[in-house]
């Protein structure tokens, strides 16, 4: 407990009496220091008792009085203690009531008490309190050490650290969830805090921070958990006020030994995605016998029920924001584009939803870097997939958000520039099919990228129209050379072949279905068929230059407005 200006007062071989500032004697004492300077502020930190003998103040002057002891008060100072019966027989009355005006606690030092002895009693006071904070610290650390060894680890250390603490703890993932609090109740007010977390986890570890919760209440700080580039976890305390020292020590150990338990050392972590690795390539091959034997127990449940795979990359967000404007345009002919390039920071936060996701329910992930992309093998239907879907959805609506006038900066709430993902997941499987897996999911990909989707499904893709593939300049160019004859003739007024074509072909050449639609004879539309077939040099009754010129008119005919 801190050194205070009571614990002086009571302490009964000092003597001493208080004038002024009866209220005010419950501050803490930071140390007790000597000075007959005139303004001794310059030497001042503030959170002294400051000893005088007014040996060059002038202490019976009102306005010199008022003057100084305005002065010191300002700069900290929580006490005077005036030497009784050295320079002045008493305590000027001037003195007196300048500490009363500023509130400032005035103690009278009898002349047989030496400054000294006050000093002494003021460091005992405060090597005491240090070696309580310090034994309590290691006390706490102790009791939380213990905590994480046992069963039910991080929940147990939480509930240690908030009693110590005389507060509230939560532990996030390296996702941002929230993953274990204590008490109870103090998940709802941390969930409040995910902006902050996410703010955090930009950082390189170790980094901390403190906001203000959302009510006003706490004083919340925010520690990140792991040495890597990037934080595997992140602490949050709560407290009614600013850390002490024992409390410190409490906070510094619980964050040293989360780390321990969320830190994967870096060569179990190369070796794990080597051994997933090595699965995948398996797997690939067409030896699941092998990859089964290879898996063990890190993966082996993995391919014991139907998985999915994911192939993931990322895509720069002005890539995938321009491509999502025109993806409703595509059964009309619109075309969107990636580069595919980016950075690979999307991927790691993908990879970490999964596998916290997976951690939190006991499932296995597989997740292997492959170039610039990642491939994830996910139980079907389990907390991972759904995860990555989730992921997904909230990357594409953040893209989206910012296309607005408000998100035009490119930036996302938390202040950075986002990236965008696209992905694609293949239909369920098993270890036999996953070759065939990863061509769906590569399909799902391509489509992704295609439409401006952070994910599509393989099942979307079968479910769907071949029409939005044909959303590709270099196939618009090919319908645009194979029409052009015809739209060029019927420029000149000397027929419509186009429309014609169209009915027809849309009539599957029924003749008279086909004229009715155009409201011709049907003589006329079989000259203009004949015409076609001139023009183009092709026959129509050849069932692929039926279907290139179906697939053409379909292709072009958003440009042309038809």
């Amino acid at each position: 407990m801190p050194h205070t200006l009571a614990s002086l007062v009571n302490h009964t071989a000092l003597k001493l009496t208080v004038l002024a500032g009866e209220d005010r004697l419950d501050v803490p004492v930071r140390w007790a220091h000597a000075s007959e300077l005139i303004d001794p502020v310059p030497y001042m930190e503030g959170g002294e008792l400051l000893l005088i003998t007014a040996l060059k103040l002038d202490a019976e002057d009102p306005e010199t009085a008022d003057r100084y002891v305005r002065r010191v008060a300002e700069a900290g100072v929580v006490g005077l203690g005036f030497a009784v019966g050295v320079n002045y027989e008493g305590v000027p009355e001037a003195l007196v009531d300048a500490a009363r005006r500023q509130h400032l606690p005035l103690l009278a030092v009898p002349r047989r008490t030496p400054f000294i002895a006050i000093s002494k009693a003021v460091s005992a006071a405060v090597a005491a309190d240090q070696y309580r904070a310090v034994t309590a610290g290691f006390e706490a650390q102790r009791e939380l050490t213990r905590a994480a060894l046992g069963a039910e680890g991080p929940a147990e250390l939480l509930a240690r650290l908030a009693a110590h603490l005389d507060g509230w703890a939560a532990l996030y993932d390296a996702s941002g969830a929230v993953v274990a609090a204590a008490p109870d109740w103090a998940a709802r007010r941390a969930a409040r805090l995910a902006e902050d977390v996410a703010r955090l986890r930009e950082r390189p570890a170790p980094a901390s921070s403190v906001v203000s919760d959302t009510d006003g209440d706490d004083r919340v700080e925010l520690q990140s958990l792991g040495t890597g580039r990037r934080a595997r976890g992140v602490l949050a305390v709560g407290t009614a006020a600013p850390l002490g020292t024992a409390e410190r020590y409490a906070v510094h150990s619980a964050v040293a030994l989360l780390t321990l338990t969320t830190e994967r050392s870096r060569a179990l972590q190369d070796a794990e995605q080597r051994l997933g690795a090595a699965v995948l390539k398996m797997l690939l091959a067409g030896e699941p016998d092998h990859a089964r034997a290879v898996a063990g127990r890190l993966y082996g449940g993995l391919l014991d029920a139907p998985f999915r795979m994911v192939v993931a990359e990322p895509v720069p967000a002005d890539d995938q924001s321009s491509a999502a404007k025109h993806s409703a345009s595509f059964e009309q002919g619109g075309a969107a584009s990636s580069t595919g390039a980016g950075t690979a920071a999307v991927l790691d936060a993908l990879a970490d939803a999964m596998e916290s996701a997976a951690a939190r329910t006991g499932e296995a992930v597989l997740a292997v870097p492959d170039g610039g992309r990642l491939i994830v093998l996910v139980a079907d239907g389990g907390a991972a997939a759904d995860a990555g879907t989730a992921f997904a959805a909230a990357t594409e609506a953040r893209l989206g958000s910012q296309a607005s006038p408000r998100g035009r900066n490119g930036r996302t709430g938390a202040g950075r520039e986002s990236e965008g993902l696209a992905a694609g997941l293949s239909a369920p499987t098993g270890p036999m099919g996953a070759a065939n897996a990863y061509r769906q999911a590569e399909q799902a990909l391509s489509v992704a990228r295609r439409r401006g989707r952070a994910l599509v499904e393989h099942e979307d893709v079968a479910a769907g129209s071949v029409l939005p593939l044909l959303a590709d300049d270099a196939v618009r160019a090919f319908a645009d050379g194979l029409l052009r004859a015809l739209r060029e003739h019927d420029a000149t007024g000397r027929g419509d072949l186009v429309a014609s074509l169209r009915a027809w072909l849309a009539r599957h050449g029924q003749w008279d279905a086909a004229a009715a639609d155009l409201g011709v004879h049907r003589h006329t539309l079989r000259y203009r068929m004949r015409r076609v077939e001139e023009i183009l040099g092709r026959s129509l009754d050849d069932p692929d230059v039926r279907m290139e010129l179906w697939l053409a008119l379909k292709a072009t005919a958003a440009q042309v407005g038809e």
